[in-house]
């Protein structure tokens, strides 16, 4: 774990990518035809959307792929040029307390670098449980296989503020999302799966109860064994409810209808927050 100093941190550099040719191509133009058409399949919107945030599934393509296109083609279509993505997810490598940034300047992908949003990123440092982890970044798949998505629908035209949330309070991570909540150009997103190896009929219903939950702006009906990404989630919700936002249900599938057996699947869904 690094230690943060005032002003820009001594480890500026670049994170490579951990899951490229496992969770996703590592062939930069495999990737884009992909993504392209994880994005044309889920495009069923009209007209511009007022999106704050998105809720979207962070695993392997094959299985949660189509489950974000749903979400990623509606950011195509957001009203208010995205300038900033606050990006949370949660850790599954390594355990720590509180909601941890990197040092690094720029994250990459076999579509290019992503820039940093160092600024945000000192900024949100003077904030309780939040820390300086290059560790905790370098092998998280939870906010790297979205990174393909945002450089597609956005291009070169945003900053990203990554967040890797560990054992941290909800309430930390409103915190965080209200810092920047007054910037229409901010975008804020949410990556989470869902249930986890249930059966297929299980697991429907246990994930139709956190749609429900999160349609309600209801965090504390959301359990630990819903959502990977409880901790995030809740928090964006608290701050939905602060702002009056109402969340809507885009497309919820698991890995059972997508690309595996049905006897252990892991629940997906995707949501816009307005």
């Amino acid at each position: 774990m690094t230690t943060h100093t005032h002003g820009i941190p001594e480890n500026q550099g670049e994170r490579p990518p951990a899951v490229a040719g496992t969770f996703y191509p590592a062939d930069a133009g495999e990737l884009r035809r992909e993504v392209e058409a994880f994005l044309a399949a889920g495009d069923d919107a009209d007209g511009t959307l007022p999106i704050r945030a998105l809720v979207v599934p962070h695993a392997g393509y094959v299985y949660s792929g189509p489950i974000a296109g749903t979400a990623y083609a509606r950011l195509r279509r957001r009203d208010t040029p995205v300038r900033r993505v606050v990006l949370l997810g949660p850790s599954h490598r390594v355990t720590f307390r509180g909601l941890a940034v990197p040092g690094t300047t720029s994250f990459r992908t076999p579509l290019g670098s992503v820039r940093l949003d160092r600024e945000a990123i000192e900024q949100v440092l003077t904030l309780p449980q939040v820390i300086e982890s290059d560790l905790a970044h370098a092998q998280e798949h939870s906010l790297e296989v979205h990174l393909p998505f945002l450089q597609t629908v956005l291009g070169d035209d945003f900053r990203l503020l990554p967040v890797v949330v560990g054992d941290a309070d909800p309430q930390a991570v409103a915190a965080l999302i209200e810092t920047f909540w007054d910037d229409p150009g901010t975008l804020f997103v949410i990556s989470s799966d869902l249930s986890h190896y249930l059966g297929y009929a299980d697991a429907r219903h246990i994930d139709r109860l956190t749609a429900q939950a999160i349609e309600r702006l209801a965090p504390q009906a959301i359990g630990y064994e819903q959502a990977c990404g409880r901790i995030p989630l809740q928090g964006l919700l608290l701050a939905a409810q602060r702002h009056g936002l109402h969340a809507h249900t885009l497309d919820l599938r698991n890995s059972g209808d997508t690309a595996g057996p049905r006897d252990r699947v892991v629940g997906y869904g995707a949501w816009t927050f307005a």
